[in-house]
């Protein structure tokens, strides 16, 4: 099973910007598709964004699309999410899964392992 590390979590003001690192240990994640999710307090969690292993394609959702961008450096074995223009409704602890796909109600799902989670917290 892959251990997932979430890290840049933090407080940031109504349309700051913050980068989350997603690293592994004893794994590379090449070999695995990559998903941020999110989950606020007393809300489902969310399926934010998704990047191919192979092909690099990635998914984002509606609510961020424009604002988000989900990379990855192979050379650091570690998946990123660049949040630009934030907002307070972006506040929840943020998740990376591997196996991140599209559901059958066509929302992003993670179905392999799953990091701790980091806290981001928008001021407005």
């Amino acid at each position: 099973q892959v251990q997932l590390v979430e890290s840049g979590g933090g407080l940031v003001q109504t349309g700051g910007s913050l980068r989350l690192s997603c690293g592994a240990s004893g794994a590379t994640l090449d070999y695995f598709t990559i998903g941020w999710f999110r989950q606020a307090p007393g809300k489902e969690r969310e399926g934010v964004s998704c990047i191919d292993d192979k092909s690099g394609i990635t998914y984002n959702a509606d609510s961020v699309k424009g604002r988000f961008t989900i990379s990855r450096d192979k050379a650091k074995n570690t998946v990123y999410l660049q949040m630009n223009n934030l907002k307070p409704e972006d506040t929840a602890i943020y998740y990376c899964a591997t196996d991140c796909a599209l559901n059958g109600y066509g929302a992003l799902a993670g179905f392999g392992s799953w990091g701790q989670g980091t806290q981001v917290t928008v001021s407005s």
